[in-house]
């Protein structure tokens, strides 16, 4: 699980892999991530959009940008939270994915609320996940 607070916006990422959805002989790897934004701050904020970075266990690196998060833009007063879930697909059985949302206050300032990075990995058959 990853956490990061920026200017009162709290970004929590949770991942798992989706072995139902994943073909490990076709180098199709599927995992879900569910996030949950909470403003711990004193100024309400709304989401406006998202810049993600995926790297698979080869180095190569995808970018997604783009607006909102699963078609809404969440209007966060302080103390309300927003979770939804996603997920992407790699070929290869480990990654990261970090990136941030861009925020905009009630007072009109602008940050970036960072996104902490995160595994994406497949649990090894004793349970364990995959150290490298």
């Amino acid at each position: 699980m990853s956490r990061a607070v920026t200017d009162g916006i709290e970004v929590t990422v949770e991942s798992r892999y989706m072995p139902m959805h994943s073909n490990p002989d076709d180098d199709h790897y599927v995992f879900a991530y569910t996030v949950v934004i909470a403003n711990v701050g004193s100024i309400s904020a709304k989401l406006e959009t998202r810049h993600w970075i995926i790297t698979d266990g080869r180095g190569r690196i995808e970018e997604v940008k783009g607006p909102g998060v699963v078609g809404e833009t969440p209007h966060l007063s302080p103390g309300q939270s927003f979770q939804y879930s996603s997920g992407c697909a790699l070929e290869t059985p480990r990654g990261t994915m970090h990136g941030s949302y861009q925020m905009v206050r009630d007072d009109g300032g602008a940050f970036d609320a960072e996104i902490a990075p995160f595994v994406l990995t497949v649990p090894t058959p004793d349970g364990d996940r995959f150290l490298n």
